[in-house]
């Protein structure tokens, strides 16, 4: 006993030899292992700060003045004037509702979408490794492929879509010439391509559950649905948080499938504020007035943020 106790004091001497080696007396890193730190962390450093940084602090400051791209050095201090222009901007208030509509109808959607791919996958049956891998492969894809592949599927006149719709004796539809059916057909589109994300992240959050807790459900009598409530989606709480700010963040975001599908097109019935922002900032060349939004934008997109996990933690606590 003594021996033992004797070996573990010497061996807790040379680990603190150890620590105080690369620790001087002052309680600092050694030199070499400081300048190894930020050997690694400068390229992270510069790059944020070329790419984040720098762009919020110029967005900041073009938001007041009437900054045209094409005349860069006539720019001029005008206060106020782009903020108060928003709120008579009638485009701006249409791409707002737009992506709103697009992000309360699609962050529902997906995310069942993804639990319930979750739940089929994490059943043991043969060939769910296949099944995994397929639901999950429109997430690799690239966005623009996918709207490119969607918009020729979607062609009114010569679409696969239609053309099935007709095999079953029903009539051809519009689709992403409609106003009314264009952003639905959208946030179908999107809800399917970004499930299989979703649905590995949900798969990670069953595999955690504790099997024992369905084994005694089953002996209290409980039924599918009640195992379902009471237990998958109380254990899934923290990982529907994290999915509900992502995805609503990331729906917010909305740019490629308008874009590359419909343009904003229909009567601006899929203009969303992002592709709002290019119009302004690179087509139309005002730069003042792109920033201004941009700024309002990200505070929102911010506070929502906040908003929602505040929303979460609440109910955790109760």
């Amino acid at each position: 006993m003594v021996s033992n106790l004797n070996y573990n004091r010497s061996v807790g001497k040379l680990n603190l030899k150890r620590f105080v080696k690369v620790r001087n007396l002052n309680g600092h890193y050694k030199r070499s292992e400081v300048t190894a730190a930020f050997g690694f962390l400068t390229p992270a450093m510069v790059l944020a700060l070329l790419f984040l940084v720098l762009p919020i602090v110029l967005a900041f400051t073009y938001a007041f003045t009437d900054y045209y791209l094409l005349k860069p050095n006539d720019k001029q201090f005008i206060g106020l004037n782009n903020f108060s222009r928003m709120l008579t901007d009638g485009v701006l208030r249409t791409s707002f509702l737009n992506t709103l509509q697009f992000v309360l109808l699609v962050v529902p959607l997906q995310l069942s979408m993804a639990l319930g791919l979750a739940m089929i996958v994490n059943k043991k049956i043969k060939g769910n490794g296949f099944f995994r891998a397929a639901y999950f492969s429109p997430a690799v894809l690239s966005l623009v492929v996918i709207s490119i592949l969607w918009t020729v599927m979607l062609n009114p006149t010569s679409g696969l879509i239609n053309q099935i719709l007709m095999n079953l004796g029903l009539e051809k539809q519009p689709f992403l010439t409609s106003p009314s059916q264009a952003m639905l057909s959208i946030i179908v589109i999107s809800a399917w391509s970004g499930c299989g994300y979703q649905m590995m992240i949900f798969l990670a959050g069953l595999k955690n559950i504790d099997p024992s807790l369905y084994e005694a459900a089953d002996i209290d009598g409980a039924n599918t649905r009640h195992k379902f409530l009471y237990i998958t989606i109380p254990a899934l709480k923290p990982i529907t948080m994290f999915l509900v700010i992502t995805t609503t963040i990331q729906a917010f975001k909305l740019i490629v499938q308008p874009m590359v599908m419909t343009g904003g097109g229909a009567d601006n019935s899929t203009m969303t504020i992002l592709q709002y922002i290019y119009e302004y900032g690179f087509r139309h060349r005002n730069i003042g007035y792109a920033s201004a939004i941009t700024l309002v934008f990200t505070v929102f997109l911010v506070g929502l943020s906040i908003g929602i996990k505040k929303l979460f933690k609440e109910e955790q606590a109760e």
